[in-house]
This record gives structure tokens, sequence and C-alpha cells, in this order.
């Protein structure tokens, strides 16, 4: 209990015990807010990872589109025509299918007047 003064005693330990329980409550407050803010700033960036994915997402899609049309408004007969110049008079294909024939050949030899 607080000393006589000329303030009332029971005025003086109110206004102590309500100093003691602020700064006792202070720390635990502070901590709690701490928290409360950690788990608001970590809700906000998962949101944000969610929403990008949906963005990403909607992308992608979007390329795959564009890319399925592109090859459904390909021309078949310029592609034929294309395809038939590239493999007409290209030394590489002509060497890849004359070892595709000489292969064959290993595989299934032709009947003929061999030693057994």
């Amino acid at each position: 209990m607080a000393e006589n003064t000329w303030v009332n005693s029971q005025i003086t330990d109110a206004v102590t015990q309500t100093n003691v329980k602020l700064l006792g409550d202070a720390p635990a407050e502070s901590i709690g807010m701490l928290y409360q803010m950690l788990a608001q700033s970590t809700g906000l960036s998962m949101q944000n990872l969610v929403a990008a994915q949906q963005h990403k997402n909607s992308i992608d899609s979007a390329v795959t589109t564009q890319g399925v049309n592109l090859l459904f408004t390909i021309d078949t007969a310029t592609s034929g025509v294309a395809t038939n110049g590239i493999f007409t008079g290209n030394s590489v294909a002509e060497q890849m299918s004359a070892l595709k024939a000489s292969l064959a050949m290993f595989k299934n030899p032709p009947a003929g007047p061999y030693p057994s």
C-alpha cells in the first residue's frame, strides 16, 4: 500500500496497479499483433501465388489454342509440295534411304548360292 500523501492512497494504488498491468500486458499484446500481421502477410502471399498460377494457366491455354489453330490453318497442299521438295534432290534423304535399304538386306538376305 502507498504512503499517505496529500493524494488519497487508494487512488495512488489504483494508478500504480493500472501502470503495472499496462506494462505487463504490453509484450504479450505486441507479440499477438506481430503474429496477426505475420498471418495476414502469409495469407496474402498465398493468395498472390494462386492468382499468378491461374494467370499462367490462362496464358498457357491461350498459347496452346493459338498453336492448334495455326496447325489447323496450314494449307495441306502447300505442306505436301514443301515436303516433296525437301525429300527430292536432298542428298541426306537419299543417303538415309540407301542406309535403310542396306540394313534391310542384312536382316533379310536375298536367297542365293551362299555356303551354309
